[in-house]
């Protein structure tokens, strides 16, 4: 039996695990009560807070806004450099979680406070509501409104020639494929100066089965299952996981990377053995 059509054997049900309902017309109905959400914390007024944080909107049609998490040290008068700047998209498969969940929360904030750096954290629009390349477009949107944007923050205390695209999962992938259409056109997002990409488990696949996808049928964090529905609900209709947005390698994508030697850009890959991603990562950038 081929790797491709190697059943799972799994008893979890993929919508019961994502705490998601399909709805007729197409939507989903969410259960988020196992990631709840946290509000932003803008008020300087708090000395308890090592990080601020406040929710700033991009585009109102789409719903699209962005956290951005700044230091308190910054606002200290004897404080002068700015900030390296950290442009993050959040995880989650491309239909479930947001910037707002307090998981993503506490981990833009985590690393705001111990680089420190400031922190723009994108809340993009979900699949199947709105399938790729719909994140892909936002998070450019995102880029073309910080270059521009009159924020205090930004303006103040973010180093915009020391930027870094981050993700983790399907912010990964995020990050990744922004990173490849920045590459071709990088005077259009100036000011902004892209150093680097930091993807932590980034969320690719394909319609071959990985040798550690096979290990993580099961896997409670991650079952195959689920991916598939992910990706199912995500990709374009009628395209399978050989897409470029699934599986760079077969899409070509992974030759667009000399572009990132090109420009000096560094990849910071993470990722552990028994993470399903794991293998289809490594053969993205095993030439770099």
């Amino acid at each position: 039996m081929s790797k491709e059509s190697t059943p799972t054997n799994s008893t979890i049900n993929p919508y019961e695990f994502l705490q998601i309902v399909p709805n007729a017309d197409g939507t989903l109905t969410r259960d988020c009560s196992n990631y709840p959400s946290t509000v932003a914390t803008p008020d300087p007024g708090n000395h308890t807070l090592p990080v601020l944080s406040k929710d700033v909107l991009v585009n109102h049609l789409n719903n699209t806004w962005v956290r951005i998490f700044l230091p308190r040290q910054a606002l200290d008068s004897s404080f002068t450099p700015k900030l390296p700047l950290i442009i993050h998209f959040h995880g989650g498969g491309f239909i479930i979680l947001s910037a707002a969940t307090k998981l993503q929360h506490d981990f833009c904030s985590n690393i705001a406070a111990d680089l420190p750096a400031v922190i723009v954290s994108l809340e993009y629009r979900l699949a199947p509501e709105h399938r790729l390349p719909a994140a892909y477009d936002d998070a450019i949107e995102a880029l073309h409104w910080i270059k521009t944007a009159q924020d205090e923050w930004l303006q103040q205390y973010a180093n915009f020639s020391c930027c870094f695209l981050s993700g983790d999962s399907a912010g990964g992938n995020i990050a990744y494929h922004v990173g490849l259409r920045v590459a071709v056109e990088v005077d259009n997002i100036l000011p902004l100066k892209i150093r680097g990409l930091m993807l932590n488990s980034p969320f690719f696949g394909g319609v071959k089965r990985t040798e550690s996808e096979l290990r993580s049928a099961n896997n409670p964090l991650s079952p195959l299952c689920a991916i598939d529905l992910m990706w199912e609900l995500s990709l374009p209709t009628g395209v399978d996981r050989d897409h470029e947005y699934c599986n760079p390698i077969v899409g070509g994508g992974s030759k667009l990377l000399d572009q990132f030697k090109l420009l000096g850009w560094k990849v910071l890959l993470m990722g552990a053995t028994e993470d399903p991603f794991f293998d289809q990562s490594n053969r993205v950038f095993e030439n770099d």
